[in-house]
């Protein structure tokens, strides 16, 4: 789960697998797997940063590194 600020500054957690696409629109507009768009006071750096963070946490970034090892 990553930390993020809703637009009036409350924070909450989601759960980083479920997001597909995140973009500045100005605001960063974080949108889910199931088509659901949730707009945060975070940067989309911010964002991308927690993601690889948890990802690391949890051990996940690993296994896509393990896979791209073995496709060359």
């Amino acid at each position: 789960m990553i930390q993020l600020t809703r637009l009036n500054g409350e924070q909450y957690f989601l759960n980083a697998v479920l997001i597909e696409q995140i973009e500045s629109r100005p605001d960063t507009t974080i949108t889910l797997i199931n088509g659901k768009k949730i707009v945060v006071k975070d940067s989309k750096f911010e964002v991308l940063r927690s993601i690889t963070d948890y990802y690391r946490k949890i051990g996940l970034q690993m296994i896509h590194k393990e896979i791209g090892d073995l496709d060359e």
